[in-house]
């Protein structure tokens, strides 16, 4: 029975969780009466979940509402809504809205949405004081209570008849600010107002302006007087009195200031009265003006003054300008239509003006030194005028200018440029310096003592002298220097090294190096080197010509090895040469010399062992071979005789020939393999046995001794 029960109890278990089973369809969020809400009007921010159940179960949600990510609302329900109640909509309601809804261990959560509150609180403006003194300040404080950084604040500074005065104030962290405005000369009665804006979206929001508030300005002094004794025109050489005064709440800090084109020409401090005077003169014309000045506060009064003329500048003039040293200079000093004067004339220096006489006319002989710039002064009624300066040149004759290189010596490296110079040590300057080239004008120069010119069109041929003149404003005219000419250097140009013999020279005997060179002006210096670790100078010497020839005696062993020569001129560039080898070899009588102490021995040795085999040979024949010899010495003997007649021993009778060699041919039929000792035997035998021809056999065998092949 019991377990009937839990059978049951499972299965009602079972279906009690299925009937439970839900979830989330939406989860949405909505803003009555609409996303746009004006400021101060009332707003709900509806949240509702839209959920799918299995049974009609009761379902306890939590609603959560999040403005910009901060959580602003939050409360449970069995219900599938909740709403976020705002009585009062304001700026700082605007942002980003979202809902988050958690039921059964399950969370939804639905989109943003954007809701604007429009416009803006109005601000409040308060000022710190209700009245200030003229250089005061008034501090301002603007303030938007219920709006939220960051905001931005513009102030306004009001006064009658002008254009407002404008400060713009960003406050990224506060819901206020405060600034400072000026009380200027002129302010009496100012307002100030302000109104606060905001960046929504991109766009620009602005609040009302705040109320107007009153501020009274009063005058800690009233604007200055300014007057002129005896009176604002006069006549130069009348003395002028400037009062300048005003009329202060309190003396501390006040300051009178007389000024004019901007330079002070006078000042008092904690007075009410300044005064300035001075002898009237044609630059006195001009405005005036007068500050008084306490604190922040200023106020100024303007006044024209007209000095009218008592006489004329005085005129300088000169009999010439530009004359020669030693000429007669007169310099005259004159008033035009006014001649009761006192008159001066001087000469300008840096170090202040030098007086020559009082005159109005000066006479003088002049020298160089006497170049510069005069003037004249002339008074009346203590009134002084100066005259405009007049310059006077005084010039001395230009030397005779010399022509150098700058370099020294008057010579150039082809391809290079050359300088050259012209000075005139004696001559007033401007100098006007004019190069030539032959008589082809190059360069005019205008200078004090000297001048330069680069010639860069060098060529190898051209025989043009140069040439400067030099002339200045005297009347002796141009100065001609002595014609230069230049030496041009033309460069070395492809050095060779050659030798006579050449690659081989025998130990002992003499060796030529000749060095030359394609191109180059002379005086050339040779060198010539031989390479080892190190390269050994072995000869040099400078030539006016384009090669040299060195002759080495005696060459040895080791002085085999590369040679190879230099060559430089006074272009100062040296040009290497290719290498070369020599190599020394053994002489001829050298190689006879070693040929006889390996050639002799061997000789030697030959010669004893062909000596000692025939002795050998010899002792081993015996008697046996004299038996035969008078026979065989007989056929050797005609056959030899043969042989002779064929080599060119001229003899006659062709029988005898035939008779011979038919003898020789039996013999050497009968005879067989003894043919050989008997060649031998005949080196031996002599003749002895009786015979037909014997007196023939003994003359042919007496000649064939002397031949070579008697052997």
């Amino acid at each position: 029975m019991y377990l009937a029960l839990l059978v049951i109890f499972l299965q009602c278990s079972g279906l009690y969780t299925q009937e439970r089973v839900f979830t989330f369809n939406t989860v949405e969020i909505k803003v009555q009466p609409s996303v746009k809400v004006k400021n101060g009007a009332p707003m709900s921010i509806v949240c509702h979940a839209d959920i799918s159940k299995s049974t009609d179960f009761q379902l306890k949600h939590n609603f959560t509402i999040f403005k910009d990510g901060k959580l602003v609302f939050m409360t449970v329900s069995n219900k599938g809504d909740a709403q976020y109640e705002i009585p009062m909509a304001r700026s700082s309601d605007t942002g980003e809205y979202e809902c988050t809804v958690e039921a059964g261990g399950k969370t939804k959560s639905s989109n943003s949405l954007h809701v604007w509150v429009t416009g803006m609180t109005k601000p409040i403006l308060t000022a710190e004081k209700k009245e200030v003194l003229e250089g005061e300040v008034v501090k301002l404080r603007c303030e938007l209570p219920e709006e939220v950084p960051p905001l931005y604040f513009l102030f306004r500074k009001i006064k009658m008849n002008s254009t407002p005065k404008e400060k713009l104030v960003f406050e990224p962290y506060r819901n206020f600010s405060v600034v400072e405005f000026s009380v200027e000369e002129g302010d009496n009665i100012l307002q100030f107002d302000c109104f606060g804006r905001r960046n929504v979206k991109l766009e620009f929001e602005s609040s009302e302006y705040s109320n107007k508030t009153l501020v009274t300005v009063r005058e800690p002094f009233i604007k200055p007087t300014l007057n002129a004794k005896p009176s604002s025109n006069i006549t130069e050489g009348d003395r002028i009195q400037f009062e300048c005064s005003t009329v202060v709440a309190r003396m501390r800090d006040i300051e009178i200031i007389l000024q004019k084109n901007r330079t002070i020409l006078n000042s008092v401090r904690d007075e009410k009265l300044l005064k300035y005077s001075a002898v009237a003169t044609l630059e006195d014309s001009g405005e005036y003006l007068c500050k008084v000045e306490q604190g922040r506060a200023s106020k100024t009064t303007k006044l024209n003054v007209v000095v009218s003329e008592l006489f004329p500048k005085p005129i300088l003039a000169a009999s010439m300008s530009k004359l020669d040293e030693n000429k007669e200079l007169t310099l005259s000093c004159s008033i035009s239509g006014f001649r009761k004067a006192n008159f001066s004339i001087l000469r300008k220096n840096s170090n202040g003006d030098i007086w020559l006489k009082n005159s109005r006319n000066l006479t003088m002989r002049v020298n160089v030194n006497d170049t510069g710039s005069y003037i004249c002064k002339a008074e009346v009624k203590g009134i002084v005028k100066e005259s405009r300066p007049v310059r006077i040149n005084v010039y001395a004759p230009v030397s005779k200018p010399t022509l150098s290189v700058v370099s020294g010596l008057p010579e150039v490296v082809l391809g290079k440029p050359l300088r050259l110079i012209c000075r005139s040590v004696m001559g007033t300057p401007p100098i006007t310096f004019t190069f030539y080239k032959g008589n082809e004008v190059k360069k005019v120069v205008i200078n004090d003592t000297y001048a330069t010119f680069l010639d860069e069109n060098i060529r190898p041929n051209d025989r043009r002298g140069y040439k400067c003149d030099a002339r200045n404003n005297h009347s002796s005219g141009m100065k001609t220097s002595n014609i230069l000419n230049v030496t041009v250097i033309v460069p070395i140009r492809n050095a060779s090294l050659g030798s006579i013999p050449y690659g081989e020279v025998e130990d002992g005997s003499e060796i030529a190096f000749l060095c030359s060179v394609k191109e180059g002006s002379w005086p050339i210096h040779f060198r010539i080197f031989r390479k080892t670790d190190h390269d050994v100078l072995l000869y040099e010497k400078s030539e006016n010509a384009d090669r040299v020839v060195w002759h080495k005696e005696a060459m040895k062993r080791q002085d085999t090895g590369t040679y190879y020569c230099m060559a430089s001129n006074r272009a100062n560039v040296d040009v290497k040469s290719h290498p070369i080898t020599i190599s020394v070899i053994l002489a001829a009588w050298q190689k006879g010399i070693i040929a006889a102490f390996v050639l002799i021995p061997i000789a030697g040795a030959v010669t004893l062992t062909l000596w000692w085999f025939l002795c050998k040979k010899k002792k081993a024949k015996g008697p046996s071979m004299e038996m035969s010899g008078s026979a065989l010495a007989t056929n050797l003997t005609s056959e030899k005789l043969t042989r002779q007649h064929n080599d060119g021993d001229y003899y006659t009778g062709s029988s005898y020939i035939e008779d011979s060699e038919n003898h020789m041919k039996s013999t050497d039929e009968s005879n067989g393999p003894d043919l050989e000792s008997a060649e031998v035997e005949y080196t031996e035998v002599e003749v002895s046995t009786l015979d037909p021809h014997r007196d023939s056999v003994e003359n042919r065998h007496s000649r064939i001794q002397g031949h070579p092949d008697a052997t």
